[in-house]
C-alpha cells in the first residue's frame, strides 16, 4: 500500500476523495457547466506518488489543488496535489455518458507533497502552481464552490471518511499538458505566508 507523510510520519490512505468542477473559471475554460451538487470522485492507493509522469498511455494533464488529510473526524493535515487527468480519454468518457476513472483514478495520477499540521483555519489558504518558472495557477478557498467544511459535510452523509483519507478540493483555471523535463513549482500560502512548497520535475 502506498503512503503519504504527515509530519515526516507515513500514514496509509484508502482513499483519495476529489471534488471536481470547484472553480467557477475552472468549469468555464474547460467549457462544462456549473454542476446542481458537488461532483465527487475517487481515486485508489495505487493512485498515490511523489513521481511526475507526464505519459500514460496517451499524454496527461495537470490540475493543481490544495489538499487535506482526514484524522479522527476532523481535517488535520494540509499539502498540496496534481490530480493527473488524460483529458482526450475524460473528453471521450463524458461525451458518452460515461464516469470519469479511467481518465482520473489510473496508478500514479496522485501526485502529493508531504503534509503538514493544519490548525482549521480555512481564510486565506491558496495555492500557486508555476510551470518551467511561469506562473500557471493561482486559487484558494475563497474562490471555491463548496468549501473544505462543505465538503467534508456532504461526503459525511454517504461515505465513511478513515484516518489518513485525502481530500483533493478542486482546481483552479490554468490546466495544462504535462511535458517531459517540466519543472512544476507549488506553493501554498495564509495570505501572504507561505507555508509549504514542493517542486516536481515531469519523467
Amino acid at each position: 500500500m502506498n503512503h503519504i507523510i504527515l509530519n515526516n510520519q507515513p500514514i496509509v490512505p484508502s482513499k483519495i476523495i476529489c471534488i471536481g468542477r470547484n472553480y467557477v473559471d475552472h468549469i468555464k475554460e474547460l467549457a462544462n457547466e456549473v454542476p446542481d451538487e458537488m461532483v465527487v470522485f475517487n481515486k485508489p492507493n495505487s493512485a498515490i506518488t511523489s513521481q511526475l509522469p507526464s505519459f500514460h498511455h496517451e499524454p496527461l494533464h495537470y490540475e493543481a489543488e490544495i489538499c487535506f488529510v482526514h484524522q479522527q473526524g476532523a481535517l488535520a493535515g494540509i499539502g498540496l496535489g496534481l490530480d493527473l487527468t488524460k483529458r482526450e480519454l475524460q473528453a471521450k468518457l463524458k461525451a458518452k455518458g460515461l464516469p470519469w476513472e479511467r481518465a482520473k483514478a489510473f496508478d500514479g495520477s496522485a501526485i502529493l507533497s508531504e503534509f503538514i499540521t493544519f490548525d482549521g483555519k480555512f481564510d486565506g489558504l491558496k495555492l500557486t502552481c508555476s510551470v518551467n518558472g511561469e506562473l500557471r495557477q493561482v486559487g484558494g478557498v475563497e474562490h471555491m464552490i463548496y468549501s473544505p467544511q462543505e465538503m467534508q459535510k456532504e461526503l459525511s452523509t454517504f461515505m465513511t471518511l478513515s484516518d489518513g483519507d485525502v481530500l483533493m478540493t478542486g482546481t483552479p483555471k490554468g490546466v495544462g499538458q504535462i511535458n517531459q523535463g517540466d519543472i512544476f513549482e507549488c506553493r501554498l500560502y495564509r495570505h501572504d505566508t507561505l507555508l509549504l512548497s514542493v517542486e516536481w520535475q515531469a519523467k
